[in-house]
């Protein structure tokens, strides 16, 4: 069978960026669908740079044709991870047998230490594949094409489905949510209180390390987590409390919830079979630090962690420049190298090819 997409060839590059959860998913079932909805900020400076070159086969070989580039350099364990992602989306879209592709994929930050590299790189790739299908098939709605992209993003990396889109995103059902879907995240910024639309999150980075369980075999243990059924209920129910927090600007509230939820993260990761801790002790200081200032300045500092030891410090832009100088003078002795990245809610994906 000859190729339909003879002589076809382009490129498209797009900039995704990474999200940090409020209220966590952890624990899926299915095809990467998630036990519990959550809700996450989408970030700004912390962000994959995707490129897919395409050029159509000359031969009947149809096995998906790969060569994978991450910051300009070969790399067989994730080429190995991006072939078999693209072999299970074929169906999906069924051009990519068709084509020779060459992706390339760079960073603004480090991978795999818990700062959602995997949500940002698989967001990234899905808007690539989805704006090939979109040159080669004809146009989506803007609407229907984001919730492609979120869908197949989710089959990569399941928070992925949550860095397609602006400000905030919730990926799952919840019944106090219109729209609300397990299988690809919705933007959720319409009726959000001002301050959280420029909400700053300054990330600490306490390791650059590879953590030592993926977050991949850590959803599989909430499995057998004696606590799992009331976790998922108690994220339902810190979804619905934080919803009505980001509506009426309640930073307190948000904070707290937020707080508990980081907690939580770390506590069923403790309390699975078997345990694990992602944790450091500088993170446990930098914790340790944050509440003590808070009490006695009275600033809306908070911190969240995702399945890592780094940690997220979030607050509102009218207090930047104490909060700042306080990682300056404080924390930054707890950091890797006193390395921090500062960060703020952003604006969503762009295409930059």
């Amino acid at each position: 069978m000859s190729n339909p997409f003879k002589n076809i060839q382009g490129e498209t590059a797009w900039r995704a960026p990474s999200n940090i959860a409020l209220v966590k998913y952890w624990g899926k079932y299915g095809n990467q669908l998630p036990k519990n909805a959550s809700i996450s900020f989408t970030l700004n400076n912390a962000f994959t740079e995707t490129s897919v070159k395409y050029i159509a086969k000359t031969n009947d070989d149809k096995t998906i044709e790969l060569t994978f580039l991450f910051e300009g350099k070969e790399n067989q364990k994730f080429a190995e991870k991006i072939q078999r992602f693209l072999e299970s989306i074929v169906p999906h879209f069924p051009f990519l047998p068709y084509f020779s592709l060459e992706i390339n994929s760079t960073n603004s930050f480090p991978h795999s230490t818990g700062i959602a590299s995997s949500a940002s790189s698989m967001a990234a790739l899905a808007l690539c594949l989805t704006d090939i299908e979109n040159t080669l098939d004809g146009g989506l709605f803007p609407s229907a094409f984001f919730e492609k992209a979120s869908m197949i993003a989710r089959l990569g990396s399941g928070s992925a489905c949550r860095s397609v889109f602006p400000y905030l995103s919730v990926w799952g059902k919840n019944a106090t949510i219109p729209l609300s879907s397990n299988e690809h995240g919705i933007p959720f910024h319409d009726k959000v209180h001002p301050v959280f639309k420029t909400f700053k999150d300054a990330i600490l980075i306490v390791s650059s390390d590879e953590k030592s369980v993926s977050s991949r075999a850590g959803h599989a243990l909430m499995d057998d987590n004696p606590f799992a059924e009331s976790r998922y209920q108690q994220a339902e129910n810190h979804l619905s409390t934080l919803v009505n927090c980001l509506k009426d600007g309640d930073v307190a509230k948000f904070g707290e919830i937020v707080e508990n939820e980081a907690l939580t993260l770390h506590a069923l990761m403790m309390c699975s079979t078997p345990s694990y801790m992602l944790m450091l002790p500088n993170t446990l200081k930098i914790i340790d630090l944050i509440k003590t200032y808070r009490a006695e300045k009275g600033v809306p500092l908070y911190y969240t962690l995702d399945a890592g030891p780094n940690v997220h410090l979030l607050y509102p832009e009218e207090n930047a420049n104490e909060v700042e100088t306080f990682i300056q003078q404080t924390l930054l002795l707890y950091c890797e190298n006193g390395k921090v990245i500062y960060d703020q809610v952003g604006k969503g994906p762009v295409k930059i090819k």
